[in-house]
C-alpha cells in the first residue's frame, strides 16, 4: 500500500497526470521521490518518439520544439517556472533579496533571458540527438537524469524556508541519494557507457546550482526544480556531443 502511494506520488509530483493528488501527503512525496528518475525516463521517453515520429514529416527542428512543447503540458511546466525564479533570486544581491524575489509571481530580466536560452539549447539538443543513434533511449536518459538532480541537491541541503514550500518535503533528506543512484543506472542501462556522458552533463547543472543553494542556505522547491530543468538540458547537450 505505502509503495503504491509512494509511486503515485511521484508520478503526481512530477505531473498532471490525475492520481489522485489531494490524498497523498509529504511523507508520500518524499517516499516517492527516489522513483522521480523512473518517471522522468517515461516522460523522456514520449518526448523522444514525438521527436523521431514527425520530424520526417515536419523537419527535425520543428519535431523537437513539439517534443519540449508536449514535456511543458505534461508537467505543467513546474520546473520552468522554477528555474525562471531561482534565475532571478540568484540575480538578487542579497539572501533575504534572492528569496523574495523567488516568490514573486512576475519574471524578472533575469529569468526570461536564462528561460529563453534553456529552452533553445533544450530543443537544439533534442533535435540533435534525434540525428543520433538510439534517440528516444537517449532523451529517456537525459530525462531520468534530470530527475535525479533535484534529489542530489535535497539529499545535501536543508530547506532554506522558515515556512512551508513545496521542497521542504523533500530537502534534508540524506536517503534520497538512493534516487541519483537509480537515475545513474537508468542512463547506464538505456545507452551504456554513453550514459555516464550524460550523468557528468547533469552533474554540472547540479554543481553550479549546489552553489546557489549555499548562498541560500539551502534549496528551496524552485532550486529543485531549476535542477530538473538544466540537468536534463545539460545530459542532452551531452547526448548531442557523444552522438
Amino acid at each position: 500500500m505505502r509503495a503504491g502511494r509512494a509511486a503515485l506520488a511521484a508520478v503526481g509530483f512530477l505531473t498532471l497526470v490525475p492520481v489522485g493528488r489531494a490524498r497523498l501527503g509529504a511523507d508520500d512525496v518524499a517516499r516517492g521521490a527516489l522513483l522521480f528518475p523512473l518517471v522522468g525516463a517515461g516522460i523522456g521517453a514520449l518526448a523522444g518518439l514525438v521527436a523521431t515520429g514527425l520530424d520526417g514529416r515536419l523537419g527535425v527542428l520543428l519535431a523537437a520544439a513539439l517534443a519540449v512543447a508536449l514535456e511543458a503540458l505534461l508537467t505543467g511546466a513546474i520546473h520552468l517556472d522554477g528555474l525562471a525564479d531561482t534565475a532571478d533570486g540568484l540575480g538578487a544581491r542579497t539572501r533575504d533579496g534572492a528569496l523574495a524575489a523567488m516568490r514573486e509571481p512576475a519574471i524578472g530580466a533575469y529569468g526570461a533571458v536564462v528561460l529563453g536560452l534553456d529552452l533553445l539549447v533544450k530543443t537544439a539538443a533534442v533535435a540533435a540527438v534525434t540525428a543520433g543513434p538510439k534517440p528516444v533511449l537517449a532523451v529517456a536518459a537525459a530525462f531520468a537524469l534530470g530527475r535525479a538532480a533535484p534529489l542530489a541537491l535535497a539529499s545535501a541541503f536543508p530547506y532554506a524556508r522558515e515556512d512551508e514550500g513545496t521542497g521542504r518535503a523533500l530537502a534534508g533528506r540524506p536517503v534520497l541519494a538512493a534516487g541519483v543512484v537509480l537515475g545513474l543506472v537508468l542512463a547506464v542501462v538505456l545507452l551504456g557507457v554513453r550514459g555516464l556522458w550524460l550523468a557528468g552533463g547533469a552533474a554540472l547543472a547540479v554543481a553550479g546550482l549546489g552553489f546557489g543553494a549555499r548562498r541560500l542556505g539551502g534549496v528551496t522547491g524552485d532550486v529543485l526544480g531549476a535542477s530538473a530543468e538544466l540537468g536534463t538540458t545539460f545530459a542532452l547537450v551531452a547526448a548531442a556531443g557523444t552522438r
